[in-house]
This record gives structure tokens, C-alpha cells and sequence, in this order.
């Protein structure tokens, strides 16, 4: 009777916030989807769907306490139904084995790749020999030397003979499967060419693909007239096209936390409606008649409102991009509707718009470190609105300061546990560099690129034009100025599975729920680091070519070769919480015997990894290994064969050395049946199982 009394006071005390709580539900559903190891059938989602409907109309016969929990269940069993719903509806051809041929294609995406390459996105396209039904809805191609002749204009139809593959599943059994993140991007072939690009058709010009057109036409023009890394950045800001930002410059703005001033987010679009609302309040303010009889707060944000629509159309809807939008526009919406704009109600409708709209970036790390920055930001300004008011001029300008470095320290802490289980580093000093760096996009960048759209037209843009190229200079510097210093990023080791949502649901307590028991909420997040403090990370690691392979040893993980397979051995190496480059891992222990052969023993086991066909070729059997590793095709031999062809079934495979001895986990396994991923063969089987009583690998050479 009292825990029912205790609930039930609780549950009262929660009213007039428990709409905060909508969201959070709804993506529990949407992430319980992405969490089942086989895809649901259709008819288990409109079963979801039903429960969902069934449990919204029971609600209403329920009591105060009872109608919020089944609501919340309502919400859980929509969120499922949708993310379900969305997969199949995105779903397209994805290439089933490896093409080399012609590609003819219509350019839709201009980008760069992380080789520093052009990279473009083809839509319309048609293979050689490849029924058009099994042909994929769009493909994305690196160009790798240089084509001084193409002009990748949105519209042009190309055609080339190029390498394309399916999209590559996780590095490592658990890691980040971008082959997911493909199939909502409707995107089933990825790829290269060496060869020339010839255009087919030149890009019409009627309305198709004219946004487009003229994003590249912008970002031409931008980066004409400013040289180098600072036009490539001030493009990106004004126009989302980021293929101008060279390599380096990228890395350095991710080493100082600085690359979310690249990425169209809620920060520029916030800043571009906040120079726009400024400008139109200010205009109305100085026309007397006009203040007199209209709003100017609600003139600005009718104002506000297409401009950052058209903001968000120019820079090509991209999922950050939309999010940013849905933000502002509900908050420009609340000012129409004379509500404060800036609450936890409106982060909340924000977030359920952009679940129903994109139910699958609930798993992007832009969703979940936009949404936690600005979750903390508008708690912590909430805790600010309630202090006295200072009178003195000195006090407020102080005040104002002091509210830019917490806000700066809030939001890094906010995102930081996201960015380090995303991304695998930590920038020790984001702080200092956001204090220097986000003045000048405020204050120089975004107001000068309102500028120039206003002035550029009349040949008056020669001022603004200096204006922003100073502060995108500024941050370029500031960024590699940080990034430079010692120590500036650091890796950690990847996270398990729960350790993320653990540290979200105890925020979200924390923030949202009303009462003492919020405090309880910080025992979660201190959970998530005891299980990410505790993380062990498998003895060995098989990449899904057969041509690399990675054992832990005391040094760290040492890697079978010095080069190839350089994305994968980058990934291994940060997801151990290692900062060092392949080379360095490779002489970490002298693996090779001369012949292309790499030999170690694990927990027991012998483990074989042979390089080519010679290699294989001059093996009797296995050799005396338990495991042989090839990157070619070995057939039929007396151990466990992890060659190519069993490779390209089971995707990469990890061994851990635990209580049972060593155990082999496959990428498919741990991916499951999902549309994105093929059905996963049956379980690795070790030839025997000799005591497991080897906590690290021992390497030894012939």
C-alpha cells in the first residue's frame, strides 16, 4: 500500500511535464527496432501499430497514474511500428557482388572523400549486364586522379568505367555497420575509378535539380573569390557543400571539437534566424508607424521562418541540417503563437517531428549530440532565468561573458560521453577553442553571409567578402593552433552497447523528472563508465578481406602488415583507445616469416594468416595451424579456414579469450537478419578446445 501510495505521488508530481516524456518513449521504440536481431515481418509491425492504437483508447478509461504509463507503452509500440515502417519504405536494390564495368549515371551529390578525393553520388543508373531491377538506386564514386576537364554539375549525366562494391559492413563484429546507414540513404553500391569521367548529357535547365545547381554555382563562386581552406570552409557554412575543406583541415577541426562549426547544425542555423530576427525587429523598430501597429517580434519571425526554410532546402537536406531546422522553426512557431520560444516543450516537439520524420537518426551521433547539448543548454539557462538581475553595466556585461563560457562547458559536457563512444577521441582542449572560435562565426562569418546574399546582387560584396574570409581564417587557424598542441585528443576504448543509453536515461532523470528521486538518476551514467571502464577488447581481429589481422599483446595490438586495409586497421586501433598509426602497430612484434606468413599463438591455438596466392600455395595443409587466415580462396583444409570466401559470408570476426577459452564472433552474427545485412551463416567451430589459460596472446615466430 505505501510503494503504491509512493507511485502514485510520484506520478501526480510529474504533471505539466510529462509531455517531455513523449519523445523519450518513442524512441525507445524506434531504438527496440534497431536492437532485434532479425527483422520483424510486416505483420508483427501493424501488430505493434494496433497495440499502440489499442493502448492510447484504454488510457482513457485509466487512472492519472496508470493513463501515463500506457500511453508511454503506446508510444514504445509506435515508435517500433514506425522505424519498421520507414526501412521498408526506403528500401532499394543494394549491388550483390563486385562490379567492374561501365556506370553510366546522373549526378546528384558532390562531396569529398576521406582520401581527400572528389567523390559523386549517382542517381538513374545503369550497369552493364545488370537487370535494371537489381540495379542500385544510387551509387557514391571516388575519383582518384585528376579530371581537369569534368564539371560535376547536379543534373550532368556521366559515364565511366569503375570498381563498385556492396557497402561494407562493420569493421569488426559490433562496430559501426555502415551498410545501415546506406539502405536510409537508399544507397546500394559504393566505389572508385581511376579512369576518366566523360559527361553524357550536360545538366538541363529547367527546374530538376536546380537547388542544387545552384549550391554548386554559390560554392564556385565563394571559393573564387577566397582562397584555399578558408573558401572551402566559408562555402560549406553558406551553402552545406563541404568537398572545398581539404583533409588536414578537417582533421584538424575534429581534433579541436571544432567540426561542428563545418556541418549545417543547429548553431548556424540558429545564428543565421538570429541575424535575420535582429534585422527585420530592428528595421520595424525604426519606422515608427510600423511599430505602432505591428509586432516586430512576430514580423521577424515571419520573416525568419522561409529564410531558414530556404536555408535548409540550399544546403540539400541533410539529416543534421533538417533537425536544425525542425528546431528553429518550432521555436519561430511559438513566438507566432505568443509562447516562450525557448523551453524544454520545444526541444520535445522538436525531437517527436524529427523521429517521425527520420525514425533512423535516432542512432546518428548528430541526433544524439545535438538533442543533449541543447537539452542541457535550455535546463541549465532555466536555472539562469531565475537569478537576480543585475542594474549595473558592468555587472550585466560580466554576466553576459560568464553565460558564453557556460554554455560553451555545458554543451562539451553534454556531448562529450557521445563523441567519445562515437568517435573515439576526446579534445581535451574544445573548450578554449570554442571560446575563440565561435565569436567569430557569431559575429564575422554567418552575419556577413546575409550580408553578401544581400549586397553580392547590387556589386557591393567586396567589403563582406573580406569580412568573412577573416573569420573563417580565424577558426582554420584556431583549429589547427589547438589541434597542434600536445595532447590536444586522446582515443578511448569503444563502449559496450548499453553504455550510451544508460548515460541518456540518467540525464534525461535528471533533467526531466520533478522531485528528489531526479538524483537518482546520476547512478547511471556512473554504471556506464564502471562498464566502460571495465570493457575488454578481443584478442584477435580478422578483417572481411583476409588480408589483415590484428593480436593483442602487452604493447597493444600488433597488426599482420604496414599498410593496406588502412580504414579497418585505423578502426581497430581507435576502438582499442590507441592513437598510433598502422605502421607503428605492425612492428609492434615480428610476425612475418619471410614468405608472406604471419604466425602467432592464441590461447592455445595456432594461428596462420598467409598473403596471396604463392603463399597459400606453398602451405601443406594448414601447416600445423588450428586457424588459417587467407585473402584468397584455400578450399577445404584440416582446421578452421577463414579465407575470402568465408570471409565475404561472415564479415570480419573477433576472438575473445574468456572463461570457455577462446571464442570466435562473427560481424554477421552480431549484425543479425536485418534488411541491410544477408542472413548470418551458422557459428565459427574451433577444431578443439585446449585449456583456455592465456589472458594475452603469445606470439611466437619460427
Amino acid at each position: 500500500m505505501q510503494a503504491r501510495l509512493a507511485l502514485q505521488t510520484a506520478m501526480l508530481a510529474q504533471r505539466g511535464s510529462l509531455v517531455l516524456w513523449l519523445p523519450v518513449m518513442l524512441a525507445c521504440g524506434v531504438g527496440l527496432y534497431f536492437a532485434l536481431p532479425v527483422e520483424p515481418p510486416p505483420w508483427q509491425l501493424l501488430l505493434a501499430a494496433l497495440a499502440g492504437v489499442l493502448l492510447l483508447a484504454l488510457a482513457r478509461r485509466l487512472t492519472e497514474v496508470a493513463a501515463p504509463l500506457a500511453i508511454g507503452l503506446a508510444l514504445v509500440a509506435f515508435g517500433l511500428a514506425l522505424a519498421g515502417a520507414r526501412a521498408h519504405w526506403v528500401a532499394a536494390p543494394v549491388l550483390e557482388f563486385r562490379y567492374y564495368g561501365p556506370i553510366q549515371g546522373r549526378i546528384v551529390g558532390i562531396d569529398r572523400a576521406a582520401s581527400d578525393v572528389p567523390r559523386i553520388t549517382l542517381d538513374q543508373v545503369v550497369l552493364a549486364d545488370v537487370a535494371a531491377s537489381r540495379t542500385p538506386a544510387l551509387v557514391r564514386l571516388s575519383l582518384q586522379g585528376d579530371q581537369p576537364w569534368l564539371q560535376p554539375i547536379p543534373g550532368t549525366v556521366v559515364i565511366l568505367t569503375g570498381h563498385l562494391t556492396p557497402p561494407n559492413g562493420p569493421s569488426e563484429p559490433g562496430a559501426f555497420d555502415f551498410r545501415r546507414l546506406a539502405w536510409f540513404e537508399r544507397l546500394g553500391a559504393v566505389g572508385y575509378s581511376t579512369n576518366p569521367v566523360l559527361t553524357l548529357m550536360p545538366a538541363p535547365h529547367g527546374p530538376a535539380l536546380w537547388l542544387s545547381r545552384l549550391r554548386t554555382t554559390l560554392s564556385g563562386q565563394i571559393q573564387a573569390r577566397i582562397a584555399g581552406d578558408p573558401g572551402g570552409y566559408a562555402a560549406a557554412v553558406m551553402t552545406g557543400d563541404r568537398s572545398g575543406v581539404s583533409s588536414p583541415a578537417t582533421q584538424a577541426m575534429r581534433d579541436s571539437n571544432l567540426y561542428h562549426l563545418v556541418s549545417i547544425s543547429g548553431m548556424h542555423m540558429g545564428m543565421l534566424v538570429a541575424v535575420i530576427f535582429a534585422l527585420v525587429r530592428g528595421g520595424v523598430a525604426l519606422m515608427p508607424w510600423a511599430a505602432l501597429r505591428v509586432s516586430s517580434k512576430k514580423a521577424a519571425a515571419l520573416v525568419a521562418l522561409p529564410v531558414a526554410a530556404f536555408y535548409l532546402a540550399l544546403a540539400g537536406r541533410d539529416v543534421a541540417t533538417e533537425r536544425a531546422f525542425v528546431m528553429v522553426a518550432v521555436m519561430l512557431v511559438a513566438i507566432l503563437l505568443d509562447r516562450q520560444a525557448l523551453t524544454l516543450r520545444s526541444v520535445a516537439i522538436a525531437a517527436m517531428i524529427v523521429l517521425i520524420l527520420r525514425p533512423e537518426s535516432l542512432i546518428n551521433a548528430g541526433f544524439q549530440m545535438s538533442f543533449a547539448a541543447v537539452v542541457a543548454l535550455v535546463a541549465t539557462f532555466q536555472i539562469v532565468a531565475k537569478l537576480p538581475r543585475f542594474s549595473h553595466w558592468a555587472a550585466k556585461m560580466a554576466l553576459q561573458a560568464g553565460l558564453v563560457v557556460v554554455s560553451s562547458l555545458v554543451a562539451g559536457m553534454a556531448t562529450a560521453p557521445f563523441a567519445a563512444a562515437q568517435f573515439n577521441r576526446i579534445a581535451h582542449y574544445g573548450l578554449m577553442a570554442n571560446l575563440l572560435a565561435v565569436p567569430a562565426m557569431g559575429f564575422l562569418v554567418m552575419p556577413g553571409a546575409v550580408a553578401l546574399a544581400i549586397l553580392a546582387p547590387l556589386g557591393l560584396d567586396g567589403p563582406v567578402v573580406w569580412v568573412v574570409a577573416l573569420g573563417a581564417r580565424w577558426i582554420l587557424w584556431v583549429a589547427g593552433w589547438v589541434a597542434g598542441m600536445q595532447g590536444a585528443v586522446s582515443a578511448v576504448i569503444s563502449p559496450p552497447a548499453a553504455v550510451l543509453p544508460l548515460i541518456t536515461l540518467g540525464g534525461l532523470i535528471v533533467v526531466l523528472w520533478q522531485g528528489r528521486a531526479r538524483w537518482v538518476g546520476l547512478a547511471l551514467p556512473l554504471v556506464a563508465l564502471a562498464l566502460w571502464l571495465t570493457t575488454a577488447r578481443p584478442a584477435l581481429l580478422v578483417a572481411d578481406s583476409g588480408a589483415l589481422a590484428g593480436v593483442m599483446t602487452p604493447l597493444g595490438r600488433a597488426l599482420t602488415k604496414p599498410s593496406g586495409d588502412g580504414y579497418t586497421a585505423t578502426n581497430w586501433l581507435l576502438n582499442d583507445g590507441e592513437m598510433v598509426d598502422q605502421q607503428t602497430a605492425a612492428g609492434r612484434a615480428a610476425l612475418a616469416d619471410g614468405l608472406r606468413r604471419w604466425r602467432f599463438d592464441l590461447g592455445g591455438f595456432a594461428v596462420l594468416q598467409v598473403s596471396g596466392e604463392t603463399a597459400l600455395a606453398a602451405l601443406q595443409g594448414c601447416d600445423g595451424a588450428d586457424i588459417l587466415i587467407a585473402n584468397v580462396v584455400a578450399g577445404a583444409r584440416p582446421c578452421l579456414v577463414l579465407d575470402l570466401q568465408r570471409l565475404r559470408q561472415t564479415g570480419a570476426v573477433a576472438g575473445v579469450l574468456g572463461p570457455r577459452g577462446l571464442e570466435l564472433v562473427t560481424a554477421a552474427q552480431l549484425s543479425g537478419q536485418r534488411l541491410w545485412s544477408p542472413d548470418p551463416p551458422g557459428p565459427l567451430r574451433l577444431p578443439s578446445a585446449p585449456p583456455a589459460q592465456v589472458a594475452q596472446a603469445r606470439i611466437a615466430v619460427p
